[in-house]
C-alpha cells in the first residue's frame, strides 16, 4: 500500500485531499506543520508528500531542502504561488509536480499516479510474487494467493501484509505499523499489531516458530523476509 504524507496548514485542504486519497486506495498522513512533517517522514517514511508552501513554522521550500538531504521521496508542491518562476524554482529544488491553489482534486490524484508511477511506487498494474512465487499480493485488487490458492484477509490483515512487503528486509516498528494501517493519530495500543499478524501469519501457514514470511524483529517489531521474485 502506498502512503502519501499530506502537509498544509489548512484543515479543510487536509482533509479534502486526504479524502481523495484514501478512496483511491492509498494509506494517509497528515501534518500541519513543517516541523511535524519533517518528524513523521523521517519516522513513517511515506511514498510521497503533498506539500504546501506556505506553513506556518518552515517555508515549504525550505522543508524540500531540508528533505532532499536525506531522501529522494517523491514530492508535490501545492501552492498559491501561479508565477511560472516560483514553478521553476520550485522544480529545480527537487519537487516532483507542481500544483496551484484553487485546484481540482481530480487532476490532483491524476498527478499523485503519475509521479508513483515514474518513481516505481504504485502498485497498479504489479502483481509481484514472493518466495519463489508461492506467495502473490495484487495491489491494485487488494487479492492475496499462497500456492495458488486466494487467501481471505480483513482489510486490516491485508493492509499490514501490503506495508511489509513494500520494503521487504526493512525492519518497521508497532509505532510504524499501526500508523500506516490505522492512521497517524490512531489511539489503539501499538501490541494490537501482534494480534493482527498472529492471525496474518496462521493464514498464510507461517509457523510463528520459523515464520518464512513475517519475521520477528526482537525489540522492534517486524520485517517481511523474502525480497520479490524477479
Amino acid at each position: 500500500m502506498v502512503t502519501v504524507l499530506v502537509v498544509d496548514d489548512e484543515a479543510k485542504i487536509r482533509e479534502l485531499v486526504g479524502a481523495y486519497l484514501k478512496r483511491d486506495g492509498h494509506s494517509v498522513l497528515l501534518a500541519q506543520t513543517g516541523l511535524e512533517a519533517l518528524d513523521m517522514a523521517e519516522r513513517l517514511a511515506p511514498d510521497l508528500l503533498v506539500l504546501d508552501l506556505g506553513l506556518p513554522d518552515i517555508p515549504g521550500e525550505d522543508l524540500l531542502r531540508l528533505l532532499r538531504r536525506s531522501s529522494d521521496v517523491p514530492v508535490i508542491m501545492l501552492t498559491a504561488r501561479a508565477g511560472e518562476g516560483d514553478r521553476v524554482a520550485g522544480l529545480r529544488l527537487g519537487a516532483d509536480d507542481y500544483v496551484t491553489k484553487p485546484f481540482s482534486p481530480r487532476e490532483l490524484m491524476a498527478r499523485v499516479e503519475a509521479v508513483l508511477r515514474r518513481a516505481g511506487g504504485s502498485t497498479a498494474g504489479r502483481n509481484p510474487t514472493y518466495g519463489n512465487g508461492r506467495l502473490a499480493v495484487d495491489g491494485e485488487r487488494r487479492e492475496v494467493s499462497l500456492d495458488g490458492v486466494p487467501v481471505a484477509l480483513t482489510r486490516t490483515e491485508f493492509d499490514l501484509l501490503a506495508t511489509l512487503v513494500s520494503r521487504p528486509g526493512r525492519a518497521w516498528s508497532r509505532y510504524e505499523l499501526v500508523s500506516r494501517v490505522q492512521g497517524h493519530g490512531y489511539e489503539g495500543y501499538e501490541r494490537t499489531v501482534d494480534a493482527h499478524v498472529k492471525n496474518l501469519r496462521r493464514k498464510l501457514r507461517d509457523d510463528p516458530r520459523t515464520p518464512v514470511f513475517v519475521l520477528t524483529v526482537p525489540g522492534i517489531g517486524y520485517k517481511f523476509g523474502p525480497s520479490a521474485d524477479d
